[in-house]
């Protein structure tokens, strides 16, 4: 667990420079997570307009809605982040580095896959209540093959004319995340713009940003960003404007970071390069938590997936691969 850095309570926020103008509206599809008393959550990343936004290569937002509880078993990742962001609720995290946490709103909690990775998450006895993000970023190629970690973060709220902010990942408003992503330069922030304001906020040039409409609609460069659609601004620009309705406070989530210049797969839980790859981390994980005979073209490769906690739920079985080979997304970040 990382210690919180020091922050100084009230900001102005900074309006140099050259605004951001283009505008992407990414809009969200539902998906049903869970069987047949599942959940819905709405996907803004990835999908066939926009694979990326900087590193980030995965965007579900979900609730308010009522759980009796979520459960979602023991599951395998490689090659990424996850990072878990609530808004209420509280969730149990085991993973197979040997690390046990709660996820609570306003908390951050991030966990770095490297080779391999399991993990399962409940939700706790007093939750009756889900809301949140799931997020993903993808480990660089220098990266991706490191060992699994995890950190804890709670940052302190930052407040500028017009906004407040809990920066958990990246720089902003002059609050820093001590987080380590290992990946190059990411951005992550909750904001809540007040009833009527309408700010201009200094970012990163070399970025590329993201704003999801978490809790209503929101206008972002002067186009309109309804409820759970995402706008992508390109890099380039050194100030993204945003203005909420007159009436009621609006929450977003803000990602950023450089252009990941590197093609991935993305299949099932996995990041890869290569079909080959994708094809070797799905055989690897039925091997290792039983679901297929070992094969022999793993003898002696150390396991990616284990040790776990004794008396947890049976793990979830990967899905049957497509009888097509798996293409890479491009460098651009176009699917």
């Amino acid at each position: 667990m990382v210690s919180n850095v020091e922050r100084r309570p009230e900001m102005s926020v900074l309006d140099p420079g050259q605004p951001c103008t283009a505008l992407e509206i990414l809009e969200p599809r539902s998906v049903p997570l869970g069987g047949p008393r599942a959940m819905t959550v709405y996907r803004t990343l990835p999908q066939l307009r926009r694979s990326l936004v900087g590193a980030w290569c995965f965007l579900d937002h979900y609730g308010p809605d009522d759980v009796s509880p979520m459960v979602v078993p023991r599951h395998p990742h490689t090659g990424l982040a996850t990072v878990s962001w609530l808004f209420s609720g509280e969730i149990d995290h085991l993973d197979s580095g040997g690390n046990a946490a709660r996820v609570r709103p306003g908390e951050l909690n991030v966990m770095i896959a490297g080779a391999g990775i399991t993990h399962q998450e409940i939700s706790t006895a007093d939750t009756r209540t889900l809301h949140g993000v799931q997020l993903w970023y993808a480990l660089p190629d220098s990266t991706r093959f490191s060992e699994k970690h995890f950190e804890h973060y709670a940052p302190e709220p930052v407040r500028a004319a017009g906004v407040s902010a809990l920066v958990f990942l990246g720089e902003l408003l002059g609050s820093a995340s001590p987080v380590q992503t290992r990946t190059p330069d990411l951005l992550g922030a909750e904001l809540t713009l007040d009833p009527g304001a309408s700010v201009t906020i200094a970012v990163r040039r070399d970025f590329e940003h993201a704003v999801l409409a978490e809790s209503g609609g929101v206008t972002v460069n002067s186009a309109r960003v309804e409820h759970r659609a995402l706008a992508y601004v390109p890099a380039g620009s050194d100030t993204l404007e945003l203005r909420a309705g007159p009436d009621d406070p609006v929450r977003v989530i803000l990602l950023g970071g450089v252009p990941l210049d590197e093609e991935i797969i993305m299949w099932w839980n996995f990041v890869g390069r290569t079909h080959d790859e994708i094809v070797e981390f799905r055989r690897r994980y039925q091997a290792e938590l039983g679901f297929d005979p070992p094969d022999p073209l793993d003898d002696g490769k150390p396991p990616l997936f284990g040790p776990y906690a004794s008396g947890q739920l049976p793990p979830l079985p990967a899905p049957t691969l497509p009888t097509t080979t798996l293409r890479p997304r491009r460098p651009g970040n176009r699917g």
